[in-house]
């Protein structure tokens, strides 16, 4: 009865053994797929970056002479035209010095004047003198000291009229000083820093303080995008760019390339160029400073092909490719012996009555949802497998299929 029993459960082992196995042969057949329509449609290839916003143009106003503000006529957020008065530095110093070079100006001028009142008088008496001597009446010598004192009394005259012009010259340079001491705006803006208050004294050096800084109209504004050397061979000027800011996060905002800078910055061994983004700003949304994410649209196809791009990531259970991949791949290689052309080098997966049957296709531009199939034996309304259903997920559930699988479940063959 123990043989008998024994003998009972060997069978048993044995066909669960059986049907094990046949189970796991056949199994993929049962297997239940996600799949996705081929489309057709605009694929647009883009260029990540980030940026600061700025405005077209930002002017440091300083000062040009040392004082002590005394009054201020501008704050932040204040707009501003040319030549509005932004700031006043006490005058009264400077009208002293203005005062004082008028003073030295006519001091000079009568300087000039005795001058020449002398000099008429010694060419009078060196007349006279000459005319002495040629009667023999005065000595060569007397008549040598007449000449020499002449030509003394012109040479100061030269020297009268040098003093004027200096004295001229400083009262112009005190009168442009005491001008100075009204701080005026360079151009129309908006003062976006105010870095002084009333009271406090401003210095004027070769790296002087500043003052205001003003930036022009802000109905036009600039991003500085840092890109990296990888892409930036793709930038070009006239591109056409979309980006957002944290503030407005809900807005996309349209820009065109500009400029492309070659004064490169190296950042952890990260080599990035700045490029120029102009952008409108009519509402004046878009405030100097702000973040911006950028997309730089370096490549366009209308009407393409494509699918998404978790259709090109799947990759069935080895089990299940040995027969149709082994077809696909006869044929893909008659295909390259006799039309002359490179076999694609990707492939999708569709549905067919032996299970899951591969396609070769070559992949163009991505928009990181879908991706061109620039090449292969597709088309428009073909379902291709973007991944496998999960145990008790429904075929109708609306999934992403641009999602990452998890490690161990459908794109990748179980170990």
């Amino acid at each position: 009865m123990k043989k008998g029993l024994i003998i009972a459960v060997i069978v048993v082992i044995l066909v669960g053994g059986a049907v094990a196995y046949i189970s796991l042969r056949n199994g993929n057949k049962n297997n239940q797929y996600r799949t996705a329509p081929v489309e057709s449609g605009t694929v647009v290839q883009t260029i990540r970056a980030t940026g600061n916003v700025e405005a077209i143009l930002q002017i440091q106003v300083g000062s040009q002479v040392t004082g002590r503000i005394i009054k201020l006529y501008a704050d932040y957020n204040s707009r501003v035209t040319k030549n509005q008065i932004l700031a006043k530095i006490d005058p009264a110093p400077f009208k002293e010095r203005v005062a004082q070079d008028k003073a030295n100006l006519l001091g000079s001028q009568a300087a000039v004047e005795q001058a020449v009142a002398k000099l008429d008088q010694a060419e009078k008496e060196l007349a006279r003198d000459r005319e002495l001597a040629s009667r023999q009446l005065l000595s060569q010598s007397d008549l040598d000291a007449s000449i020499a004192n002449r030509n003394v009394l012109a040479a100061q005259i030269k020297l009268a009229r040098s003093a004027v012009e200096e004295n001229r010259a400083q009262l112009r340079l005190d009168n442009n000083n005491l001008q100075y001491t009204d701080i005026i705006s360079p151009v129309d803006g908006i003062v976006i820093a105010r870095n002084v208050d009333e009271g406090q004294t401003v210095v004027a050096s070769m790296s002087a303080q500043t003052i205001f800084l003003i930036a022009t109209d802000l109905h036009q504004i600039q991003v500085e995008g840092d890109v990296p050397e990888a892409d930036v061979g793709k930038i070009m000027t006239g591109q056409h760019v979309t980006f957002t800011v944290d503030s407005f996060p809900d807005i996309m905002f349209n820009g065109v390339v500009s400029q492309v800078r070659m004064n490169a910055t190296t950042n952890q061994n990260v080599v990035t160029y700045p490029v120029i983004v102009t952008a409108e700003n009519p509402d004046e949304k878009l405030k100097p400073g702000m973040t911006a994410n950028l997309a730089f649209e370096v490549a366009r196809k209308k009407e393409a092909l494509k699918v998404p791009n978790a259709a090109l990531r799947f990759k069935p259970e080895v089990a299940q490719q040995s027969g149709a991949e082994s077809a696909s791949t006869a044929q893909a290689s008659e295909s390259q012996t006799g039309g002359g052309r490179k076999t694609p080098q990707s492939k999708v997966w569709i549905l067919s009555a032996n299970g899951p049957t591969p396609v070769p296709v070559k992949a163009g531009i991505s928009d990181g949802s879908f991706t061109e199939i620039a090449e292969g034996n597709l088309k428009e309304g073909d379902l291709v497998i973007t991944g496998i259903l999960e145990p008790g997920e429904k075929k109708d559930k609306v999934t992403n299929p641009f999602a990452p699988s998890m490690p161990g479940r459908g794109s990748r063959p179980p170990r």
